[in-house]
């Protein structure tokens, strides 16, 4: 009995225990959901207070973000006009005023643009109104032709910067007239700085009239005395143009169709210029000159009708250029320097050359000229330098690099006994010459592929030879070997031809450096 007693105590203890400890865990249970739930709370409190302490100069939260100080405002630009929506803004177009502080229109200068109305007046008119505004413009518009006279756009006293937008036609003067005894250029522009002249325009010299009167009065190159005909019915000299409805007694002084004097920063891009009586683009006492993108066209026996003529000028580039003419391409003269030239096409015409110089005993100094990446075709010369006897001076420093020549007629030549002339007597000074290079100049040749006549006295020193392949093509003249005289240097590979006659290594008796010395005075 007492042991049944026992086991029911026993019993329900265990069940007084068991609901004690299931009401403590439940207990426990409420506890512990109440606290997660106030610690989400919390959390959401310590945002919104972060968020509202962010914005206060007293945050004492480390966590948080601390407060930008306070500062001077600088005075704001006004806001861009937005562009129209699927309309993206365009650059300006040439012709536009392209942020030029002003315009100036020949027609509004009473221009009428008709090709026979004499022009010349609206145009220096238009001209000095732009002189007065730096960076101005003058517009010359598209779709009009301007028969303009000889005419000075001049400074000093003119702003910097001035753009003239030739996109219209300019024609020149056909009677003597106008000229009166003769003028050395037409279209002039002096002592500016920073002028340009751009467009799609053309500057036609009708030089038809002035090359007819004078044919026989020109100077020839003297390499047309090595041109022997096959036989006796090819013509020594081609036929000068025919005389056409144009033609009048013109001055013997022909001039420039448009020259650059004085100026510094002179950019040339974009415009034609045709038919000069002679030089057609003239640079003279010129520093930071650039053209590109513009052609030269006139008829291969236009006689003196160089392409772009450098004289004094220095840090000169030209590229993207064609050129085609009745004389040099281009013709590098006395006191050019830093003269770059490359991917011009050359031809008709007489090549690319340096001179002529020391005419007359003058003294000639130019340096540091390169020439690549060219393409001269159906020339007389190549690449040339040509100096007369009897001057001073030196040239020094040229490359002529990766050349393409096509049926030529002489595509290497230096020429100290240059002479114009019937004829010329022989003199002992002359102007050095020194450092000069050609490297993979290639194509065709129809006289002679290399002439060095360098003088006896000023023998031509380190001229370089690399990659030289030319072949020749009989088409009306006779062919000739290589030929050197004087002309002192390295074959750094085998040419084709062979050049034997180059002497390799220097002259035992050198007075180069006497012309170099007379240049850095």
């Amino acid at each position: 009995m007492e042991g049944l007693r026992f086991r029911s105590i026993t019993f329900m203890l265990f069940i007084a225990l068991l609901a004690w400890s299931s009401s403590l865990e439940m207990c426990n249970a409420r506890r512990g959901k109440h606290w997660r739930h106030s610690r989400a709370a919390s959390a959401s409190l310590l945002k919104k207070k972060t968020k509202s302490h962010g914005s206060s100069h007293h945050n004492h939260h480390g966590g948080s973000k601390s407060p930008t100080a306070p500062s001077h405002k600088s005075p704001s630009l006004p806001p861009s006009p937005k562009p129209v929506e699927g309309t993206p803004p365009s650059p300006p177009q040439k012709g536009s005023s392209g942020g030029r502080s002003a315009t100036f229109n020949v027609l509004d200068f009473g221009a009428k643009g008709d090709g026979s109305t004499d022009d010349t007046k609206a145009f220096e008119d238009a001209w000095a109104a732009a002189c007065k505004v730096e960076a101005s413009m003058m517009i010359i518009p598209a779709k009009y032709v301007f028969f303009v006279g000889p005419i000075s756009f001049s400074g000093p006293y003119c702003q910097a910067n001035i753009l003239v937008q030739l996109d219209g036609t300019i024609v020149a003067p056909t009677e003597d007239k106008a000229w009166g005894k003769g003028l050395l250029q037409w279209l002039e522009f002096t002592k500016l700085r920073g002028i340009t002249i751009q467009g799609q325009g053309t500057i036609d010299g009708r030089g038809s009239v002035w090359w007819e009167d004078y044919p026989f009065d020109e100077p020839i190159d003297d390499e047309t005395q090595l041109l022997i005909p096959l036989n006796s019915t090819v013509e020594r000299s081609p036929p000068m143009p025919v005389r056409n409805e144009l033609s009048a007694k013109m001055p013997s002084i022909k001039p420039t169709a448009l020259r650059f004097y004085g100026s510094f920063n002179v950019t040339v891009t974009g415009i034609t210029i045709r038919n000069s009586p002679q030089f057609h683009l003239k640079f003279d006492n010129c520093m930071g000159v650039l053209v590109h993108d513009m052609s030269v066209s006139s008829p291969g026996n236009s006689p003196n009708t160089d392409g772009i003529h450098l004289q004094n000028s220095k840090d000169v580039l030209i590229h993207s250029t064609d050129l085609a003419c009745g004389d040099d391409c281009i013709s590098i003269q006395t006191g050019c320097s830093n003269v770059y030239i490359h991917n011009v096409n050359c031809g008709p015409g007489h090549g690319i050359s340096i001179g002529s110089l020391g005419r007359d005993h003058t003294k000639a100094c130019v340096s540091n000229i390169t020439v690549r990446d060219v393409n001269i075709h159906n020339t007389m010369t190549g690449v040339r330098i040509k100096t007369w006897q009897g001057g001073s001076g030196s040239v020094q420093g040229v490359m002529f690099s990766n050349i393409q020549v096509s049926e030529v007629q002489f595509p290497i030549i230096i020429d100290q006994y240059y002479c114009d002339k019937s004829t010329c007597t022989n003199q002992s000074s002359a102007v050095a010459l020194s450092g000069i290079t050609y490297e993979r100049i290639r194509g065709t040749y129809t006289v002679r592929p290399v002439h060095f006549a360098c003088s006896d006295s000023l023998p031509c020193v380190d001229v370089t030879l690399t990659a030289i392949q030319l072949k020749p093509v009989q088409e009306q003249y006779h062919l000739y070997n290589p030929f050197c005289w004087q002309t002192f240097g390295l074959l750094s590979t085998p040419t084709v031809p062979p050049v034997d006659c180059l002497q390799i290594g220097k002259p035992s008796k050198s007075r180069t450096q006497s012309g170099l010395d007379s240049c850095s005075d």
